[in-house]
């Protein structure tokens, strides 16, 4: 792991990180268009800026502290904003805000324990996957014609499959991380 801080990877998230309140305000004031670009766009670059940093050896300690802020950030702000406008259910959003204060808790404990993080899980970058484009096909369903018939469904199976794998990484990570305390105690023992 490199300790450079000026990336690609990194650049691209610290984008993704200065495009946060610009989508929040494209979209609570309903400039859709702009809001859907820039989700669109937050998608892309989670997407690249993985793939880049594991093919080119550019995986840096900033880039794996930046690039789940950012996603963080996003499902955050985009939650609250499809709430506030009613185009999802204020539930929905507290069901996934559990599971971040459920990985709040397993991180500190982790944190405790001498763990700064645990490795990422396939199944919680699938979450993030499915979330990040559910949200703006949940966007475009609030309109109306033919894209916003197809886009709703799709949209909420999105949403679901991205709410159940959100929770089974945190569970994994749960799972993990009691192994990893098991480990340390049998070998202290």
């Amino acid at each position: 792991m490199s300790s450079r801080v000026l990336t690609l990877p990194n650049i691209l998230s610290a984008l993704r990180l200065l495009g946060v309140p610009v989508f929040l305000w494209a979209i609570v004031t309903e400039r859709d268009g702009l809001a859907l670009v820039l989700l669109a766009g937050s998608g892309i670059t989670d997407y690249l800026d993985g793939k880049i940093a594991r093919h080119y050896g550019l995986v840096t300690r900033v880039g794996q502290l930046l690039d789940p802020v950012a996603d963080r950030l996003y499902i955050v702000s985009t939650l609250l904003g499809l709430a506030w406008r009613e185009i999802i259910p204020w539930w929905l959003v507290a069901v996934l805000f559990a599971r971040e204060a459920f990985m709040a808790v397993v991180v500190l404990v982790a944190k405790r324990h001498g763990w700064l993080g645990l490795p990422v899980h396939f199944a919680g970058k699938a979450a993030t996957f499915n979330l990040l484009y559910a949200f703006p096909l949940l966007l475009l369903a609030d309109g109306d014609g033919t894209w916003a018939r197809i886009a709703e469904p799709v949209g909420w199976a999105f949403a679901w499959w991205g709410t159940g794998l959100y929770w089974l990484a945190g569970i994994l990570y749960a799972v993990q991380l009691r192994r990893l305390l098991a480990a340390r105690t049998a070998v202290v023992a």
